[in-house]
């Protein structure tokens, strides 16, 4: 009797402490793709006014799962980069695991991704594109060496100051859903940067 109880308890347990752990977070993105650009690609990347980057995969620094999105990126003043996973690119095949319309957004304050840090104090942008098409920025600094996750409350985006799409609507508020995210290591720096493991996050 004392075993089945026990038995019990514990499946009572395990079954709250996975729900629990579920409802925490949700995993948008986790990079397990070939990476590939252009009109069929799995990643939106690209740079210009002198400034360059390569995205590739990488199987041997990474989070989660076979690989991390591994970003070697020249990012001079003047230029701009960007490397974009979401709904709505010019790469097509650059989706999340989760459509944007399916995910309760109103259950979620923050969004979340490992970086890997080189202590190099360059500054990356991560940005979001809200349902208006309205741009939102997040700035962090690598100034620590390994694996670290960033948590950005979407009480904390600002409204990105330097440029937005034509057909933004220009209302200031982040409407959901949310359909794009994107890194933008900022200029004048040089290096390497991998990402993995993107998460809604419950505060």
């Amino acid at each position: 009797m004392r075993q089945l109880l026990f038995l019990v308890l514990s499946f009572i347990l395990a079954t709250i402490l996975a729900c629990f752990a579920e409802g925490k977070s949700l995993l948008i993105d986790d990079f397990e793709i070939d990476v590939s650009s252009g009109p069929a690609g799995t990643v939106d990347f690209g740079a210009g006014n002198g400034s360059s980057v390569q995205v590739t995969a990488d199987k041997d620094i990474k989070n989660s799962g076979d690989q991390s999105i591994k970003v070697v990126y020249d990012a001079v003043k003047g230029g701009y980069i960007y490397a974009a996973r979401g709904f709505g690119l010019d790469a097509s095949n650059a989706n999340w695991l989760v459509k944007p319309e399916d995910i309760k957004w109103v259950e979620y304050s923050a969004i979340s991704f490992y970086m890997y840090g080189t202590d190099s104090k360059a500054q990356v942008a991560f940005d979001i594109k809200d349902n208006g098409s309205e741009i939102w920025r997040y700035i962090v600094t690598d100034d620590f060496t390994g694996w670290k996750k960033i948590v950005c409350g979407f009480d904390k985006f600002t409204l990105r100051a330097d440029w937005q799409p034509q057909n933004a609507d220009n209302n200031g508020k982040i409407d959901y859903p949310i359909k794009i995210f994107q890194f933008e290591p900022m200029s004048e720096s040089k290096g390497t940067l991998y990402f993995d493991t993107v998460e809604l996050v419950k505060e």
